[in-house]
Parts: C-alpha cells; sequence; structure tokens
C-alpha cells in the first residue's frame, strides 16, 4: 500500500445544469474504468462545504451535482476556485484536485433605490459636480459595471473617474423657470449579453445654498475582532458643511452597500457612529467595504467609503476527517505500512490554522505528516489478532492559537484474523487404556485440541494419520470423532494378541492454507481373565495312558508327581493355585498350592491300595475364577511289569466300551428301516380301499364315524353336542396325517359335511366343560 499526490485543474462555468461533465477522472489519471471502481474513487471535501460535484462510477467524468452560483461562493473576489481531494484505495492515493468557476453575465447592474434625490441650488455655479451613488453588479471583470450613460438633457452631463460617479452642472439653473427635472441614469456591464439597470435622478432646484457637506477622510478603514460584542462603536465618519443653520446641519447613511451588510453594522444618522449589530465571521468574510453619505438639510450630499477588516482569532477548533481507512487491518501486514489518511483542517488564518495531529504512544500505529493538512496512519509494530483484537486510536487535532484550541477523534481499528497458529494439543501426548474384550465402537479416548484464531481458521477437524498395527491398517483399529476428538475401538482388542501400541493422531485447522499438529496416543490394553488354564502334564485323558510309579517303601513327603499347568492371562489372572478333589485315598496325598507338586503326606504301607487315582483342579487367580482338572494315575510297585499289565487292562476295557457302541448303533439304524417299511406298505393298502377319503383342503366325515354322543338336529347337518372336533391337516396332501384331538363347545360342523381347522385358542379357554374324544392318530 502506498499514497501518491498530484494536482488536476479544471474549469467550468457557473449556473450549469446538473449532470454537467467537467472532465474525465480516468483520462486524466490514466487509469481504466473498472479499475477506478474496484478502487472505489471518491471525491472529498474539506471542511462542511455542499458537495458540489461527483465522479460518475459508470463513466469515470466528473459531474456537477448541484447548481454552482460563483457570487455565492466567491463574492467579488477575481479568483473563484474550488478544492476537494480524489481519493483512490488499494493502494491509498490522493489527488489534489482544483476547479476554477468561471463568472457568467448573470447578474444584472443595479442602484440602491429606483429614484436618487438630489437638491440643487440655483445659485449653483457652472462645473459644479453633484456625486451620484454608484451601481453595483455581482458579477466580476467584463461582466460587470463597464460604463454609465445619462439622458441627453441640457443642464448636466455625466462625469465617471475610477468608479466615482459625478453630475456635472453645465449651466446656471433658473427656479422660476424649472423648479425640478428627471433625467435616466443607465448603468451598462460588459457582459453578453449585456444587461443594463436604470435610475432616476430627480433634481429640485432649490434657492442658494452654497457649500456641499466634505467627509473628513475620504476613505476610512478600520480593524475589528471577530468575536467583538454586539453594539460595540466600529468607526465615527464625520463631515462638515460651511453653510449654517439648516443648509449645515447634515444627516448620514448608508449608500448603496449589500444587504447582508446592513444586517452586520448600522450608522447612526445624526452622529456618523457605526455600530456592530451583527455577529461577523473572518472565516466567511474578512473585509467589508461600506458605502457612507452625508446630505446636508437642502440636500446636498457627499460621498465616502468605509472599510473594516476582520481581524481573526481562535475561534474555530480543528476538524479531523478521515479520508481513507482500511478496517479491518490483516494481523500479518508489515510494520510502516499505511492504513489511512487523515485531513485536519482549522479554518482560521495563520497561526490560528496551523494544526498537530498526534495519536497515543501506547497503541501500534502513527502519524507520518505528508502534504499541508493530511497525515498518514502507518503500523508501527507486529499485529497479533490472538493477544488485541481491537484497537481504539484517539486522533487529537491542536491549532497553534493562543490559547490552543484542539479536537479528538476516536477511530475503531479490527484487526482482520489471518490463520497462522496450528492447532495447539491440551497435552503432549496422551495415554488410554481399554480393557479387552471390548464392544466394538466404545470410545477409548480423546484429545483437544485449541486453535486462537477466528471462526473457520480456528476450526479444528482431528483424524487419525495413516500407520500399521501389527500388519494391519490402524483404520481397521481405531476412529475418531472429526468435530470432537473421540476415539473409538473399531473393533474388539484381545490382551494376548497384543497389549500396547501407540496412535497418531492429527488436528487440522480450517485455514487456507490449513495448519495442522500430531500427538501421539498411546494404547494399553488390560487384562481380562478369559482364558482357562492349560494342564500340560499330565497329558489329557484319552490322548496317552500315563501313570505314575511309586516305590511301595516311599515314606511321607515324598515327590511322586507334578502337575504342570499355564495361563494365556497375565497378572493375578495367571496367578495358579492346585487342589486334589478327588482321591482313592484322600489322606494319603497332598499337592503344593502354588507348585502343584504331589507328595506323600505319609508312609505307604502294605495296606493302602495299590492303584491311587487323583483328580487334580488348576484355579487361576481371576474373577469370576476359571479352572481346569486332570487326572493322576499312581502305582505302587517296584516292578515295571506291573505298569505293563495296567496298561493292558486299560486296553481292554476302552475295547469293551467300543465294543458296545457299534451294538447299540446297528441296532438303531435297523430298527428305523423295519418301521419305515411297515409304514410305506400300509399307506399303499390305505389307498386302495379308500381312495377319496381325503384331498386338497379338506375331510370329509361320514356319518357312520360320528359319536354316539353327537346328533344332526333338524337336518341341517349342524352338530351341537359336546363332540366338536379340532383336526389337523396339510393342505393339498392326499396323504396327509389328521388327528381329532379334542371336542369343544360353541364350534359347528358346516352342512356341506367338511370339516375345518379352528383356532386352538377355543380349546384352552373352553377345556373345562369339554368332552374329550381321544381318536388317536390315524395313518392312511
Amino acid at each position: 500500500m502506498s499514497i501518491v499526490y498530484g494536482d488536476f485543474s479544471f474549469s467550468t462555468p457557473e449556473e450549469i445544469k446538473h449532470g454537467y461533465v467537467i472532465g474525465n477522472i480516468a483520462k486524466d489519471i490514466g487509469l481504466d474504468i473498472s479499475i477506478l471502481s474496484y478502487r472505489k474513487a471518491r471525491v472529498d471535501w474539506n471542511g462542511n462545504r455542499k458537495k458540489y460535484v461527483e465522479i460518475d462510477p459508470t463513466t469515470a467524468n466528473l459531474i456537477t451535482s448541484q447548481r454552482i452560483d460563483r457570487e455565492s461562493l466567491c463574492g467579488k473576489k477575481a479568483s473563484c476556485i474550488l478544492k476537494m481531494d480524489l481519493v483512490l484505495e488499494n493502494p491509498l492515493e490522493l489527488q489534489h484536485v482544483t476547479i476554477q468557476i468561471m463568472d457568467v453575465n448573470d447578474n444584472t447592474p443595479q442602484f440602491k433605490s429606483d429614484t436618487i434625490e438630489l437638491d440643487i441650488r440655483e445659485s449653483a455655479e457652472k462645473g459644479t459636480r453633484f456625486s451620484i451613488e454608484e451601481a453595483r453588479d455581482a458579477d466580476i471583470g467584463q461582466n460587470s459595471v463597464q460604463r454609465y450613460n445619462l439622458q441627453k438633457n441640457e443642464h448636466f452631463s455625466l462625469a465617471v473617474d475610477n468608479n466615482q460617479v459625478d453630475l456635472v452642472l453645465e449651466g446656471r439653473l433658473d427656479r422660476e423657470k424649472q423648479k425640478e427635472m428627471s433625467i435616466i441614469l443607465t448603468a451598462l456591464d460588459g457582459g453578453s449579453p449585456q444587461r443594463s439597470g436604470t435610475v432616476v435622478i430627480h433634481v429640485t432646484v432649490l434657492d442658494a445654498n452654497d457649500n456641499a457637506p466634505v467627509f473628513s477622510q475620504a476613505v476610512y478603514r478600520t480593524n475589528l475582532l471577530e468575536n467583538s460584542p454586539l453594539d460595540i462603536v466600529v468607526i465615527t465618519v464625520s463631515a462638515t458643511d460651511a453653510d449654517e443653520g439648516i443648509n449645515g446641519q447634515l444627516t448620514y447613511d448608508f449608500g448603496n452597500v449589500l444587504e447582508e451588510d446592513e444586517k452586520i453594522f448600522s450608522i447612526n444618522h445624526k452622529t456618523g457612529e457605526i455600530r456592530l449589530i451583527g455577529e461577523p465571521d473572518f472565516e466567511e468574510v474578512n473585509s467589508f467595504e461600506l458605502g457612507i453619505k452625508a446630505k446636508d438639510g437642502l440636500g446636498l450630499t457627499s460621498y465616502s467609503k468605509v472599510i473594516v477588516d476582520i481581524i481573526d482569532l481562535n475561534d474555530n477548533s480543528p476538524m479531523i476527517l478521515i479520508k481513507s481507512l482500511t478496517n479491518p487491518i490483516p494481523e500479518n501486514i508489515p510494520d510502516g505500512t499505511e492504513v489511512g489518511i487523515v485531513n485536519v483542517q482549522d479554518r482560521d488564518s495563520e497561526k490560528n490554522g496551523q494544526v498537530q495531529c498526534s495519536i497515543p504512544q501506547d497503541v501500534p500505529f502513527k502519524l507520518i505528516p505528508s502534504i499541508k493538512n493530511y497525515f498518514s496512519l502507518v503500523t508501527a509494530g507486529h499485529l497479533d489478532r490472538e493477544i488485541v483484537r481491537d484497537y481504539n486510536v484517539t486522533i487529537t487535532a491542536t491549532d497553534g492559537g493562543s490559547p490552543p484550541r484542539s479536537t479528538s477523534k476516536l477511530v475503531l481499528l479490527s484487526v482482520a484474523d489471518i490463520n497462522d497458529n496450528p492447532p495447539a494439543f491440551q497435552e503432549q501426548s496422551y495415554t488410554a487404556i481399554m480393557t479387552e474384550n471390548n464392544k466394538p465402537g466404545s470410545s477409548l479416548s480423546s484429545v483437544e485440541a485449541r486453535d486462537p484464531d477466528w471462526r473457520q481458521n480456528g476450526t479444528v477437524t482431528y483424524s487419525i494419520l495413516p500407520g500399521n498395527v501389527n500388519g494391519a491398517p490402524v483404520s481397521s483399529y481405531f476412529s475418531v470423532s472429526g468435530d470432537t476428538g473421540v476415539i473409538h475401538a473399531v473393533r474388539s482388542f484381545d490382551y494376548e494378541q497384543f497389549r500396547s501400541f501407540k496412535v497418531y493422531v492429527m488436528a487440522r485447522d480450517n485455514g487456507s492454507p490449513p495448519l495442522s499438529s500430531n500427538v501421539t496416543v498411546s494404547v494399553s490394553i488390560t487384562d481380562v481373565n478369559d482364558n482357562t488354564p492349560q494342564i500340560l502334564y499330565p497329558a489329557p485323558e484319552g490322548n496317552s495312558f500315563m501313570t505314575e510309579l511309586v516305590p511301595k517303601a516311599a515314606q511321607g513327603g515324598s515327590l511322586v508327581s507334578k502337575v504342570i499347568a499355564v495361563d494365556g492371562d497375565s497378572g493375578q489372572n495367571a496367578w495358579l493355585s492346585y487342589h486334589i478333589i478327588k482321591s482313592t485315598d484322600p489322606g494319603l496325598f497332598v499337592i503344593g498350592l502354588h507348585s502343584g507338586e504331589i507328595r506323600t503326606k505319609r508312609d505307604i504301607t502294605e495296606s493302602d491300595n495299590t492303584k491311587q487315582n487323583l483328580v487334580i483342579a488348576v484355579k487361576d487367580n481371576g474373577q469370576p475364577t476359571l479352572s481346569a482338572t486332570c487326572a493322576v494315575h499312581l502305582l505302587f510297585s517296584d516292578n515295571l511289569a506291573d505298569v505293563s499289565e495296567l496298561k493292558e487292562t486299560y486296553s481292554e476295557v476302552n475295547g469293551s466300551k467300543l465294543t458296545s457302541y457299534l451294538i447299540i448303533a446297528l441296532v438303531s439304524v435297523s430298527t428305523f428301516f423295519i418301521t419305515f417299511i411297515v409304514v410305506v406298505l400300509g399307506v399303499r393298502f390305505c389307498r386302495r380301499r379308500k381312495p377319496r377319503l381325503l384331498f386338497d383342503g379338506a375331510v370329509t366325515i361320514p356319518g357312520a364315524y360320528l359319536s354316539p354322543h353327537c346328533a344332526e338336529l333338524d337336518g341341517t347337518g349342524t352338530v351341537r353336542s359336546m363332540c366338536n372336533y379340532d383336526t389337523y391337516l396339510t393342505t393339498g396332501s392326499r396323504t396327509s396325517d389328521f388327528k381329532f384331538a379334542h371336542s369343544y363347545n360353541d364350534c359347528t360342523l358346516p352342512a356341506d359335511h367338511t370339516l375345518k381347522k379352528v383356532s386352538a385358542d377355543f380349546t384352552e379357554a373352553f377345556q373345562d366343560n369339554e368332552e374329550i374324544c381321544e381318536v388317536g392318530l390315524l395313518h392312511i
């Protein structure tokens, strides 16, 4: 961003219509219209002045926005200039624009009144001059009053010298011949078309009045403070008349003055004191020119001029105008970048209008003077929205008056967020503990990351980084909620397969470009008692025949065998304990609780059974406790031949059991086959005997099959007795089984002798009153 200063001048005549094209901004600056629109080209006016021109955004033409009257803007000033600033943004650019208002002949010369009264003594000598109040024209230059014409007459001529208009007497007057006369005086300007104004000079011829009033000064000049109190005497004018009596009595009055001036000043007609009755403003008019006339009692008049210069006082406070402002300001903006243009104005003059501008030092901004009363607001430090979001910058403007006057303006500057902060996790790493055999979808843990940026730059989403766990993608084990950061288990875990692993979670914001950070989640699987102890020795029964040989002379405490078992769990779930739950001789052996060693509890005697069978239970320490059992066969013998005999006996027992199983299976198969043959033969026999007993969907019940307790009433075929039957049929089969199971009330057999199935619920409802008619199962 930069700032450029330049000057462009235009000229336009006054009194032009609205929308008049003064010039084209795009051509003068050398920029395309679309660029001007993008850069928000606009015109800023100094102070509170009306906005007379504007920029047409479609054509970039500088056009008038209202009527421009040069006389109301600049009065009688020779040059009338409108000053404004052309402001462009992106980057900031300031151009000074001046418009010269050209005068047009739109005002007619005017005299103060339509008639000028002159009283002239008949004794007046030839060549005597009589001052005539000049005409005023609001226009300037060639368009103002250029000459006067006097109506032809035999008594007077006209003399004009430096805007002083005098009526010159060409010969003596004779009151007896002509007491009064009227002469027309015309004032003409030099404009095109030419305009003119007239006044009638009415001359009254009087008796001798030799002397006209004479002012003490041809021009009076004085100074007046602009805040002077009302009714103060500004100046006193005086004139003298050499005549005596009524001829020497003078009266004072304003000559041809502006109507606005008569609202500021008044004149005492007798004393000539000019007093202040209004409030002059140096910033509006810094000098007044008043025409004064003195007239004696018989009508002789003299003219003078009073010039009142207004002295400026420091009565205006500075004005602060923000011409352009970048708001909000990106937080990554470089130091020294311009973010605004400030214009300060003071309507006072000289030192009173010299303004200094400042801002507090505790904000990362500063004001740099540029040209005239313009200041650049630039950054003076690093901006960080996460620390300070808004700055209230107070701009203070102080003038050089005595005492000085100052004005303050508060400017709110907001800092726009930039995605300059990655999400930050609340912890450097996370630890999650999950019990094995968990349900898929259960919550494992949660991570949280915060991003101090704003809106989408601070919105965090979570995801699991790709990786492998035991050769499988980590996504097959875990998932994370993108919004909440809650980690879920996708599958059930087995502590015996893997006990711990690491998952990497990424938190990413939605900025452009996005920023991210990662965190490690260490997952530990805790053991559950889900594995039964496995007995390694002795081998499970049925796989092999194992017998421990114990010497007959074994003493108490001798080690005779040992049970060895393991548990797939860990910790206390794998702590095993051994217990004898069944033995041939309960008091003969004892087993170590944690070692599994089987020892004799006492000495072996001849009376002890030589064959001892022990059932050992192995229990873990989990909750609930899981256990396994095994059998231990012991033989008291000092000879290995006894072991062979015992093995043969074991083989015979197992062989006899197998033979029994085979015999039972053969008998069962034979019985089933014979039954099947009998059923088939019976079905064929019934078909030949009653071929139409069954048909699709119904069974015809012959009358001979009805119970003797059932009777047909009124020939309707309705069974009203206690013997109604529930049947079970297979629809569409001619070989279906059916059964009259139970009889129950309120069920009828239609007249077509077709029995239909009725809901079995009625059987239970009327079971107490029904007559059970067991018919049995009929196989056809």
